[in-house]
């Protein structure tokens, strides 16, 4: 793993796209504050405008910095769920404008698999995590999944967990400031 993530940062920090493993499904990901590289996976994933990205961070105490006003409920949403859980906010901060467009809204979810935890620790920002599939096309839930056009496409692909069976996307709630909450994917 050490080599792995050695490698993956050297590709974050020079702009670059790459394909990891992550706690929910194989991930395309980059530096979430870099827009060379964000407009780059949206150009893999041919994105929409009008969608955001997910993006992934190590550690709950990080969310002030990349979210205006994030409810105090997030915290304990968070705290609490049992699975990977993925929250949209109604305004980011600190991220490149690409990551959402349109609305300013982001999508965060905080790892706690070890992979990418370490990887995120040590890259000490945000990494967009998007599942490894063109959008419209069915999210691939193990590495054997993901379409050799898209391994293609990046720049690393990173050599840890790919005999990893299948996995699960994470939940998906949208949390407005007045504590409205919706849940978009259970």
């Amino acid at each position: 793993m050490h080599e792995a993530i050695k490698k993956a940062l050297e590709v974050l920090r020079n702009g670059g796209v790459i394909l990891y493993p992550t706690d929910t499904v194989w991930g395309i990901g980059c530096d979430a504050t870099n827009d060379e590289a964000v407009k780059r996976v949206r150009q893999i994933k041919q994105r929409n405008d009008d969608k955001s990205l997910i993006v992934m961070l190590d550690s709950l105490a990080k969310l002030d910095r990349y979210v205006v006003d994030a409810p105090d409920l997030a915290y304990d949403l968070i705290e609490m769920s049992e699975k990977p859980l993925t929250i949209i906010y109604e305004q980011s901060k600190g991220l490149s404008s690409y990551v959402s467009l349109n609305d300013k809204s982001v999508g965060i979810r905080i790892t706690n698999e070890a992979f990418s935890q370490r990887l995120l620790e040590q890259f000490k920002r945000p990494v967009v995590s998007t599942s490894a599939n063109k959008c419209g096309e069915t999210t691939p839930l193990c590495f054997g999944e993901i379409t050799q056009e898209i391994k293609a496409a990046v720049d690393y692909v990173v050599e840890f967990r790919q005999d990893d069976k299948r996995a699960t996307p994470s939940s998906i709630i949208m949390l407005s400031n007045n504590g409205t909450v919706k849940v978009l994917r259970g």
